[in-house]
């Protein structure tokens, strides 16, 4: 994890930082349904892709939103303003640009090196979606 100053943080494209931010939220994901069970690879899979869709950040977003710092929400309106947007059929262009904000807020805090607002984060986004799981 890189220890960057905000300054220099900043410097980032908002989708280069969302690039970032999309490997550390999947691999947040990957973990903790590694460790909460022992399953077959395929079913890991289907859950993970549940877990990292648009739809679902753009819902966790729905869940952070009133504990961002002005920070953290200027990263994320960055994010999710940026252009070069193109969603995928299984969402609409508003869940992917807010879930893009999502991203790119990962990858800024990734970058700051701030692992424990990361977890904080994730921690509330994965417990806003326990009710939506099957």
């Amino acid at each position: 994890m890189a220890n960057l100053d905000r300054h220099s943080v900043m410097q980032y494209s908002p989708l280069t930082l969302a690039f970032l931010g999309d490997a550390v939220y999947e691999q947040l994901v990957r973990e903790r349904l590694v460790l909460t069970a022992n399953m077959p690879v395929n079913k890991l899979h289907k859950l993970a892709v549940e877990r990292v869709r648009a739809s679902y950040q753009s819902a966790g977003f729905s869940a952070v939103e009133s504990v961002l710092t002005e920070d953290e929400l200027a990263v994320f309106k960055r994010g999710r303003n940026a252009g070069g947007h193109t969603p995928p059929k299984s969402s609409d262009a508003v869940e992917y640009r807010r879930a893009t904000g999502v991203e790119c807020l990962f990858g800024y805090l990734h970058l700051l090196g701030d692992k424990n607002r990361i977890d904080e984060l994730f921690e509330i986004i994965w417990n806003s979606g326990e009710d939506n799981d099957d």
